[in-house]
């Protein structure tokens, strides 16, 4: 089974969108290594450095995997798997000042629904997707 059509344009610009998304904020882990690291450190993560440094790589692979259309099933699992653990380690609202609540619980749930997004492109990775390189497990 394929999708074909404006099917296949509409996932195409999910991907796009999506996977490129993430790559472009993985980047960032690598571009603002020092700062992400210090916050990182500031929220308790054990080795924040490279706890930085792998976060970055799970959202660069797992966007482009996406994007490309290279083992999408993995890339948005692993994504997926980021995303959540992300959530939870780093926009605790509910163990955090009143006054940081919200942006918290703003960046829990952004985490939360993109997590949702990737389980929805793993699950279509199952498909062969137009306009990839048509590489997957299954």
């Amino acid at each position: 089974m394929s999708v074909t059509g404006a099917g296949a344009l509409g996932l195409l610009a999910g991907r796009v969108l999506f996977g490129g998304v993430l790559a472009f904020m993985g980047l960032n882990h690598f571009l603002q290594l020092d700062e992400m690291a210090g916050y990182a450190e500031y929220k308790g993560l054990p080795a924040p450095t490279f706890s930085v440094v792998a976060s970055g790589v799970v959202l660069v692979l797992g966007g482009v995997a996406l994007v490309a259309g290279v083992l999408p099933v993995v890339g948005a699992l692993a994504l997926a798997g980021f995303l959540l653990v992300s959530a939870v380690t780093m926009h605790n609202f509910w163990a955090v000042p009143e006054e940081d609540k919200q942006d918290e619980m703003t960046g829990f749930l952004k985490n939360v629904a993109l997590a949702g997004g990737a389980v929805a492109f793993a699950a279509v990775g199952t498909l062969s997707w137009e306009f990839s390189a048509g590489i997957g497990l299954f």
